[in-house]
């Protein structure tokens, strides 16, 4: 009998976008069970492709406009506006992205998230009263300090001297609040970690291996955000780096608390809500979701991992596909299936030179074998 499939995966990281992945689980699948009623919903938590998937979710037009990278490169960019409901959608990624430097060209203590905050005024400036941003995926890790310059934040050392790059605040003396207060009504940052601004778990120590930060770095960066949100708390009773997400996107999660009022959110969550996933799912009697590698962070708090919770609480199954998947039964637990590209079906490095070409082969052998399955 043909079934109702819902394809809701997110990105393959630094092969395939969410869209892509969904397209090719669709083509390898039509292919082997052609009768099936397919309906494709790409999903973010935060990080790349949030900004076109919640746009396209709100029925938002793309703007274009002018601004810089994490390292000051004049860049143009996208965001979104939803004019009905003055609704503006941010996707950091495409602005301060580690994805759109050079390969270890740059070191985090040269970048910034200055470059966001630019856009959050093109926003305004349209009139937009919410706002809506995901901040995963940054090549930074500076606290969020470029989106606060940017908003007009000054910040200062014992000297009065103006302080111009998040490197300089050990020195940290005086912060001074811009004149006019927040841009937005509503505020809403997505964030697709939980991880707090400092410590063993903060963004330094965490992510900041993935971004260049090397461990001879770690005291220093530690200092300076440490010096920042000490200050906040006791001179303005911003306190919000132990907030679940603070650490998000090198502590851009904490920026956007304490400089622009920002309400923190699970990204996924905010996807599910905009999406009407829920409903969706107790639509399908099958759910197809998938990543590059379904291990034990998918099923602590990661996207693919909450599709396939919520299949089972809805009773409706879930078929995973991944580069690789973990061996541990928790992992396994809320699927109906998983299947894995390598080591079995082709090796890493195959699949991630045509990824398109072997998710296909990957989706056409799952649904070969889904009866088999169940």
């Amino acid at each position: 009998m043909p079934l109702d499939v819902l394809i809701v995966p997110d990105k393959f990281k630094g092969t395939l976008t969410a869209a892509a992945a969904a397209a090719a689980m669709a083509r390898g699948w039509q292919q082997a069970r052609p009768e099936d009623r397919l309906q494709l919903l790409p999903m973010s938590d935060g990080g790349d492709g949030f900004g076109e998937i919640l746009g396209q979710l709100l029925g938002s037009e793309e703007q274009g406009t002018k601004t810089v990278d994490a390292a000051h490169r004049s860049i143009e960019t996208c965001w979104w506006w939803h004019s009905a409901t003055q609704t503006a959608v941010i996707e950091s990624a495409r602005i301060i992205g580690l994805a759109q430097l050079p390969p270890a060209k740059f070191h985090p203590f040269e970048l910034d998230t200055e470059g966001v905050g630019l856009v959050l005024q093109a926003a305004a400036q349209q009139g937009a009263r919410r706002c809506l941003v995901g901040i995963g995926g940054s090549a930074t890790n500076d606290g969020g300090f470029g989106v606060a310059k940017a908003l007009g934040w000054q910040f200062f050392n014992s000297h009065g001297e103006r302080i111009l790059r998040w490197t300089e605040l050990h020195t940290l003396s005086q912060v001074r609040p811009p004149e006019r207060g927040e841009s937005f009504e509503e505020l809403t940052v997505a964030v697709d970690v939980q991880n707090p601004l400092l410590g063993p778990r903060g963004c330094t120590r965490v992510y900041g291996p993935q971004k260049g930060l090397r461990a001879g770095d770690f005291e220093f960066a530690e200092r300076c955000l440490e010096s920042l949100s000490s200050l906040l708390a006791r001179e303005l009773h911003l306190e919000h780096a132990a907030d679940a997400g603070a650490g998000a996107a090198g502590g851009l999660g904490f920026g956007f608390a304490c400089f622009a009022g920002a309400k923190l959110v699970p990204g996924f969550d905010l996807f599910a809500r905009h999406a009407g996933l829920a409903e969706q799912i107790r639509k399908a009697e099958l759910v197809i979701t998938g990543e590059g590698s379904i291990d034990e962070s998918s099923i602590m708090g990661k996207g693919v991992g909450e599709v396939a919770s919520l299949c089972r609480q809805l009773g409706v199954p879930c078929l995973g596909l991944a580069g690789v998947v973990s061996a541990m039964a928790e992992v396994k637990k809320p699927f109906a299936a998983l299947h894995a590209l390598a080591p079995d079906f082709t090796s890493v490095e195959l699949a991630k030179t045509e990824p398109t070409l072997w998710l296909e082969r990957l989706a056409n052998h799952a649904a070969r074998n889904w009866r088999v399955k169940t």
